[in-house]
């Protein structure tokens, strides 16, 4: 695998806390523009431009891509982002209670994405790529990094440790609680960038755990302009596998296709095994809980021997045996009538949407495997929509591979 450290365009220290934002795609034009209010660093201005455009401007219209670039070029020209002076790598953590993770910024090589060594386990919608190839057009960067893993190593865990036992280039906590350090790494031009960069020449493949989208972008903008220049390497972050925490991603139907709850419920007996439930936190894989009529309920099956990785996930028992036949969900990826929520959100949240008649069923799912992901990627076969919710998310801000 071939990696590469780049000369980011990166937020100066006193202004990395204020830089730092929640990805574009996890939260609204409205909870973008909150979030931004009063905060005129904020990278949400360049991710979601539309915030400081009138009420119902697209978010993928060309004036919305024109300002995402004016607030950029603003962030470099008050001195708020500055350009390094040489390509490095960085370690970037991220502490969410309990749990830690270390990644290393660095920049890929769109070409193996295209080869297959930059694994996938998700399908790319058309509309999206657009939007984020058009997004790289504009502005002449990749402005959110790629969230990659990879089989540890320990070669690489120790050179990663060196460097975080030096002072960090940043060191804050966000509003919501998790915290962000960085460490640089090593500079382009030193012994330690080169021993990491043949550490991971070893390394046959990477899997992408989040930033498919991203990626798709990346690779296809490279492919347009030749693989020429910067426009052939990517920005992401990759972390060791075993340091990933992955949360359940939860469904929600708006109807009950037509039944009553009783119905529901009893359809639900015939295919699974079901019990009352206390709560709607499942214990276990092969198991969901479902919130239908003010109470939970317990779904729990069995796979049969032989079953495919694909077949055998929670996600897809649910969806091949319920949510088609029962509710008539039979296209998750289009479907208006399901939607989705990430683990973070909480089990409250989730039943309180039904509570409150904007949904009528929800299903509180276990969370998928970071083993059973790469089986799947390493499989060559695509997960169903919205099988994996990995938190923390990276912040987009501190980092911006700039390809003009």
């Amino acid at each position: 695998m071939n990696i590469r450290p780049f000369a980011a365009v990166r937020p100066q220290p006193q202004f990395a806390p204020a830089v730092a934002a929640v990805p574009y795609d996890v939260v609204d034009t409205a909870e973008a523009r909150a979030l931004a209010a009063g905060n005129p660093r904020s990278f949400l201005h360049v991710s979601r431009p539309e915030i400081d455009m009138p009420d119902g401007t697209d978010s993928s219209s060309p004036e919305a891509y024109a300002q995402a670039r004016r607030a950029l070029d603003a962030l470099r020209a008050d001195g708020t982002l500055v350009k390094d002076d040489k390509p490095r790598f960085y370690a970037y953590r991220q502490i969410m209670g309990g749990h830690s993770q270390t990644g290393i910024v660095a920049t890929f090589d769109a070409q193996e994405y295209l080869a297959g060594v930059l694994k996938q386990h998700e399908k790319t919608r058309k509309d999206k790529e657009d939007d984020r190839t058009r997004h790289i057009e504009i502005l002449q960067a990749h402005t959110g990094p790629a969230f990659l893993t990879y089989k540890d190593d320990p070669a690489i865990d120790a050179i990663v440790a060196e460097a975080c036992a030096q002072a960090p280039v940043y060191d804050f906590t966000a509003d919501d609680g998790i915290r962000h350090v960085v460490w640089e790494i090593a500079a382009a031009d030193s012994c330690r960038a080169d021993e990491l960069q043949e550490l991971f020449a070893r390394i046959p493949a990477a899997y992408i755990a989040d930033g498919h989208h991203r990626s798709a972008a990346a690779a296809r903008y490279a492919k347009e302009h030749g693989f020429a220049g910067e426009s052939r390497w990517y920005m992401a972050v990759i972390f060791p596998a075993s340091q990933l925490k992955i949360l359940p991603y939860n469904r929600l139907v708006a109807d009950l296709n037509g039944l009553s709850a009783e119905q529901v419920l009893a359809k639900a007996r015939e295919i699974f095994t079901v019990a009352e439930a206390a709560d709607g936190a499942p214990a276990a894989g092969r198991h969901a809980r479902m919130f239908l009529a003010g109470r939970w309920y317990d779904l729990s099956w069995d796979v049969p021997a032989g079953a495919d990785v694909v077949s055998a996930l929670d996600v897809s028992v649910l969806q091949d045996r319920f949510l088609a036949p029962v509710l008539g969900i039979d296209d998750p990826r289009t479907s208006p009538r399901i939607s989705f929520m990430g683990g973070i959100r909480g089990l409250d949240e989730l039943k309180g949407r039904v509570e409150s008649g904007r949904d009528a069923v929800a299903f509180s799912m276990y969370p998928v495997t970071v083993e059973e992901m790469m089986g799947i990627a390493d499989a060559g076969a695509v997960m169903p929509p919205k099988s994996t919710w990995f938190e923390p998310k990276l912040r987009s801000g501190l980092f911006v591979h700039a390809i003009d």
